[in-house]
């Protein structure tokens, strides 16, 4: 393949003999002149292409990074080893998904027969989930840079080294998470005195100090140990927290900036951080018509597991099917837990899915349904003040009033149901979760 060299030889060439032409007069010595410019520029471009170094000769190897969070960055390297005879003049294209945002571009490299050039490669995500690098193209130029030799797309493609880069969900909710945990440590009682209104679980006897409750006193210790001691509480510990997302259509919908189930997660991150911190066990289960993700408590750390699960995860344009979730939830979890459902109060979904399976879950579990609020549909709801009003202005906030009327029966039936409803923005959705979390930890609800 040549450049755009050899054409501007030719043209210049061209343009030169074109105007001696005019000047010296006619005959037909300006286009045997033109011909053996031609010519001369083909023969030297050829005998530069076939002095450029073999682009197959050469190996590539790839290190870097593997993980990062969504809105850091992160640097993959190529390795490029120049196996043949000839020095190698080239510019090599290491290409990714678009929402890798890969920087640079192309890298230009002088190698010299075998040795190895490192080349660096800025990626910046846009999207978590796993960003594949998808070729590495390798043009070889000649010493004049007339022409290259470049493989075929098929035999990039074979000699391309894999990467996937693994972008975690941002996690933005854990600016919530050291107001939630001094919260968690006032419910532990993590001070000099423990009263009994600190904790549902009795805990340990201790000798009686003044200021203590007399509520607490343990008369039957007491007088065993012939001293007065008193009862220490601590609240509920190693109970079962279970997350459900739901993956369904309704996850796809974008409440502001960002999709429903990106909000989900975040507040799922959240809820799991501050469960595991008070000692409970968190399952983590994305569902719709089939299993997405699945998580289960262990012995290693919770958050790197649950990010890992989560980056990949994508709304699937179905119906959830409820009776799936249903049937997941109960065989996974045959004692009693919490069931924080993160889906949508919507009446076709929710309505027609999910409250008719809902008496069985809730008979067996503590139900809470986390539903991310919309904040346009207020806006839409009120009409511009007269004159400026108009038709579809009318139409448009009656529209919104009955979606945010519809939203309420769900919420109202879901209440009679036993369900606790958390119906919040996105900006206050991770921390309402957390919150209701909290609520019920301290009363003894788990």
């Amino acid at each position: 393949m040549i450049t755009w060299r050899p054409a501007a030889v030719v043209l210049v060439g061209a343009g030169v003999l074109a105007l001696a032409g005019a000047v010296v007069g006619g005959g037909p010595w300006p286009w045997v002149a033109a011909a053996l410019v031609v010519g001369v520029t083909a023969v030297v471009t050829a005998v530069d292409i076939a002095l450029a170094a073999d682009p197959r000769r050469v190996r590539l190897h790839r290190e870097g990074e593997r993980a990062i969070w969504l809105g850091d960055s992160a640097q993959v390297s190529v390795t490029v080893h120049n196996t043949s005879s000839r020095v190698l003049r080239g510019s090599v294209r290491d290409a990714w998904v678009p929402s890798a945002r890969a920087a640079p571009y192309d890298h230009d490299l002088v190698l010299r027969p075998n040795t190895a050039a490192r080349l660096t490669t800025t990626l910046t995500p846009i999207r978590r989930g796993d960003r594949a690098a998808v070729l590495v193209m390798i043009r070889s130029y000649g010493p004049l840079r007339l022409g290259f030799r470049q493989p075929s797309r098929r035999a990039a493609t074979a000699g391309t080294p894999g990467w996937t880069l693994r972008v975690y969900p941002p996690f933005s909710a854990r600016r919530f998470l050291p107001e939630k945990l001094a919260r968690l440590r006032v419910l532990d009682g993590a001070t000099v005195m423990r009263g009994r209104g600190q904790g549902t679980e009795f805990d340990t006897l201790r000798e009686y100090v003044i200021g203590d409750d007399v509520r607490s006193v343990d008369w039957r210790a007491s007088a065993r140990r012939s001293e007065v001691v008193v009862r220490t509480w601590r609240p509920e510990r190693d109970r079962r927290v279970l997350c459900v997302l739901d993956t369904g259509r309704t996850s796809a919908a974008r409440i502001g900036d960002e999709p429903r189930l990106d909000a989900a997660i975040d507040a799922a991150l959240l809820l799991a951080t501050l469960a595991a911190r008070a000692d409970d066990r968190v399952d983590l289960l994305a569902i719709d018509t089939a299993v997405r993700a699945s998580v289960t408590a262990g012995r290693r750390a919770l958050l790197p597991r649950l990010v890992s699960a989560l980056a990949p995860l994508t709304p699937a344009l179905v119906e959830t099917d409820f009776e799936l979730v249903t049937g997941e939830v109960l065989r996974r979890a045959r004692k009693r837990a919490l069931v924080v459902l993160f889906t949508a109060l919507e009446p076709g979904a929710v309505g027609e899915g999910l409250l008719p399976v809902l008496p069985k879950l809730a008979a067996r579990h503590k139900v809470v349904v986390a539903a991310v609020h919309d904040p346009e549909l207020v806006r839409l709801s009120t009409a511009p003040a007269l004159p400026n009003v108009t038709a579809a202005d009318v139409y448009t906030a009656a529209a919104a009033h009955r979606t945010l009327a519809e939203r309420e029966r769900v919420r109202t039936v879901l209440a009679r149901s036993g369900v606790e409803v958390v119906d919040a923005p996105v900006r206050l959705f991770a921390s309402r979760v957390a919150d209701t979390y909290l609520a019920m930890k301290a009363a003894g609800r788990l």
